[in-house]
Order: structure tokens, then sequence, then C-alpha cells
């Protein structure tokens, strides 16, 4: 907050500046953790509300967060729509408040385009810690947006890949993002030929229909699937999810919003927080799944990490 009372703005340049991945993962970490413990004495996170905008093919979400030990309450505003190809309109648009839990007033509004793609990068980088093979050399990238520029650089910085691959249902799109990325990238010109023998696959796609088979999944890899938020949206096809081990953030928000887990019938084996905690196995020896959906702690703790930076600095 301002000497003048009123909020600060910060938006995504300086968000990109604030938020490092380093700082970042053991904080999710730890957050994700302490969310798997299930005590509302630690952790108030309702699962998301949606208000539909049947008007314009797309969907409010808000979803507020209070960690009672850490003192941070916040939420976010997230509007994601199905856009048409061509449109250049923004497929979404978010935005995060950071509040001061004692007096309720907000310290803080941040632009949430880099705050969703890192946090939810750095979760998929610690869900593949615990769950991708042991010898990993190979990284897959399904989609080149936004969340597939995170995706590449949290997992190249954090894991030694020999190769990375990326496949995007426009070419051009895949080649614009290998080209603007620091580090050799393989375009594929089809899912098939992305995916086969990648030991880590991720799904960063604007699908409603499955785009990812598993018939051309390697046994023991690793998926994190991130796209297909909606209980009628699905980026993963049934064999996949009926063969996989299913992990996920949050089994209540996976049961009411993931279409890849309801459609499938797929039965949730574990949340990631209970694996960090030792309360559930990894099954690094088979394919295993991560179903990320989203959570307002995630959004939590990184509005927290950029606002204390940016008083720091």
């Amino acid at each position: 907050m301002t000497m003048a009372g009123l909020p600060v703005l910060i938006g995504k340049e300086d968000i990109a500046r604030l938020l490092h991945f380093k700082d970042l993962l053991p904080r999710l970490e730890a957050a994700l953790a302490q969310f798997s413990k299930h005590d509302i004495c630690e952790v108030i996170q309702p699962v998301r509300t949606v208000v539909p905008l049947t008007k314009h093919n797309g969907f409010l979400g808000l979803m507020p967060a209070y960690m009672v030990h850490e003192d941070i309450l916040c939420t976010k505003m997230v509007a994601f729509y199905r856009r048409e190809q061509g449109s250049t309109l923004p497929s979404t648009q978010a935005t995060v408040l950071l509040f001061d839990p004692e007096s309720g007033c907000v310290l803080a509004v941040m632009d949430g385009e880099v705050i969703t793609a890192k946090r939810t990068a750095a979760v998929s980088a610690i869900s593949a810690k615990f769950l991708m093979p042991a010898q990993s050399e190979v990284l897959c990238i399904l989609g080149s947006g936004h969340q597939a520029v995170s995706h590449y650089e949290v997992f190249t910085q954090t894991f030694a890949f020999k190769q990375v691959r990326v496949w995007s249902r426009r070419k051009e799109s895949a080649e614009h993002f290998a080209s603007a990325l620091q580090g050799p990238v393989t375009v594929c010109t089809s899912v098939k030929e992305a995916v086969e023998g990648a030991d880590v696959i991720i799904t960063v796609t604007g699908a409603s229909q499955p785009v990812l088979f598993g018939d051309w999944v390697k046994p023991g890899a690793h998926v994190a699937a991130v796209g297909a938020c909606r209980p009628d949206w699905r980026e993963l096809d049934d064999v996949l999810m009926r063969q996989a081990v299913v992990y996920v953030d949050s089994r209540e928000g996976a049961l009411k919003e993931s279409g890849d887990v309801i459609l499938s019938g797929a039965q949730v084996f574990a949340e990631i927080g209970e694996v960090i905690t030792g309360t559930a196995p990894a099954h690094r020896e088979k394919t295993t799944v991560f179903k990320s959906l989203g959570m307002g702690i995630q959004d939590a703790v990184s509005a927290k990490l950029v606002y204390d930076q940016w008083k720091s600095q």
C-alpha cells in the first residue's frame, strides 16, 4: 500500500522482473503440502467459483484463499474464453488482489498473466520432480502460448533434458515459439511425432477434445496436463487416463472441474501435496498424469512474494 493509503499497482513487466522460479518453487512446494493436510485452521480455499459468460463464449473464475499461519489473504479473478482461430482478443485475462487480512484493505492490485503462467509452470515442475522417470531425457510440450513458454523456462532451468520437442495446432505458432527461446527446440508436425518416446509430456493447449492418446505415450512417462479446466473439456483420452496413475493438485477441484477426470471415469490416486508430505507414494515406475487446475493458494504465495520483493526494492 502506498503512503496515501491506496493499493499498489504492479504490472506484468515488474512482476516478470520480481518473480523468479528459484524463489517460487520451494514456497509452492510447501504450500501444496500444507493444502493437502486439509486443515481449515491452516488453509481456507473454496473450489473456484465460475460465472458463465455465454454471450461471449467465456467464463469468469473467482479464486480466493487465506493462508492462516502465513497470514496471506488473496483472490484472483480470471476471465477465460474459447476464441475463434485468428481472433486478436486474448484467451485469458487475470487480476490478482492481495489484502491486509487484519484491516481488509487491498495492499496491491497485480496483473495476473505472469503470476498465473509462472506459478502454474512451477507446480508442473514440482509434479515432475516427484513423478517423472529417474532418467528423463526427452521433454515434449503440446501448445505454444504463454504457458508453454513458462513451462519451457522452468523445466529447462530445473532439469537436464537432452531434447525438447514442441507441437502446436498451427505450425507457424510452434516455429515462432521455438525461435523465441534460448535453446534448441524441435518443431513437430503431429502430436504423435512429438510425444513418441518422450519421458515428460506437458499439455498446455486450448483443446476441448482429446489431443493426447494413451497408445502414443511411452510406458512410465509423466504427463503434466494443464489445459481443459472445465468439466466438459479434455486434452487426454480415456486410454491414457485409465492406464495412468492420476495425481491432482486438489481432489475436490478435479472432481468438479476436470473433464479429463470426470468424463474418463478415472480414479484420482492422490494429491501432489500428499506425495510431498510422504502420505502417498510417487509411482515413478508407472505412467503418471498430474492434472493441474490451479489453486488460489498458488496465486497467494506468488502475490505475496511479488509484494515483498517490490517493498524491498
